[in-house]
């Protein structure tokens, strides 16, 4: 049976509309390279973005860890610095289903199960240490070596795995707080010489809590910190790209490079030996 030419038209509409949302709902790209822009790769960071991840918050600058590294993975996937099309997202925008404005997004995000159900995550590219916080006016603020540094009183938070680090690496018992919050005001009052933390942490605690913070040192890597991976839109075409670049870029050393230079050199952060 004929349907009448009306109808016919309205389900062609419906169809075509259907299949463009479902184009954006998975964040798929009708472009042949998989990008949300043919030709360009859409790199988006938060705003602001802090040192030591991005430089002065200028992600084009290519300045900070996670700014050289996102030219970097660019590079391996064929694209050239010009080619890189900067975008600020927040956090949990990043992360929440739905379609994106963008390619990659790198705001530090910690590699999590719950998370890839709503976007995809790349093989991580960093995995956090340890680190060491103090104030210039402290016992333990040129103390960079395991010798020197557990003569020092060290707090760190309950639950954190600070404690066994602490333990572990420096083979002392450190004083546990209720939270960060706390060691920060025990190391304000004097009660304690430092605080041991995750490096992302120690670096934003120094910054923004503690006066005349400095990270001090970071602990030997052990493998068993928060994993860093790239998000992506949920089944993007570039997900297995991204993870074959991350993966030249370890085998090659310059993940282990970029970790030297923006995290260790430029921060005055050595690793304790």
């Amino acid at each position: 049976m004929t349907r009448p030419l009306r109808l016919t038209i309205a389900l062609a509409s419906a169809l075509v509309a259907a299949t463009a949302l479902a184009g954006c709902s998975s964040g798929g790209s009708s472009n042949a390279d998989g990008t949300v822009t043919d030709g360009k790769l859409t790199i988006a960071t938060g705003q602001p973005a802090y040192s030591p991840w991005v430089e002065d918050d200028d992600p084009a600058s290519g300045k900070g860890f996670e700014a050289a590294l996102a030219y970097a993975v660019a590079k391996e996937m064929g694209y050239e610095k010009s080619d890189v099309v900067w975008k600020r997202s927040t956090f949990d925008s990043a992360i929440a289903p739905g379609a994106k404005d963008w390619d990659l997004n790198l705001q530090q995000f910690s590699i999590d199960a719950k998370r890839k159900k709503a976007v995809d995550m790349s093989s991580p590219y960093y995995t956090t240490t340890q680190a060491v916080v103090t104030s210039a006016g402290s016992a333990a603020a040129g103390d960079t070596t395991v010798a020197s540094l557990k003569k020092d009183t060290i707090g760190v938070a309950a639950g954190s795995t600070s404690i066994q680090s602490v333990k572990d690496v420096l083979g002392v018992t450190p004083q546990v707080f209720n939270s960060n919050d706390d060691a920060v005001l025990a190391l304000g009052s004097g009660q304690i010489d430092a605080i041991v933390t995750d490096l992302p942490t120690a670096f934003f605690i120094a910054a923004s809590q503690v006066d005349d913070g400095t990270v001090s040192a970071q602990f030997p890597a052990d493998g068993k910190g928060d994993q860093f991976g790239i998000v992506l839109p949920k089944d993007s075409a570039l997900t297995s790209k991204v993870d074959d670049a991350i993966e030249s870029l370890d085998a090659d050393g310059t993940l282990e490079d970029l970790q030297t230079e923006w995290l260790s050199s430029e921060t005055n952060t050595p690793v304790l030996k």
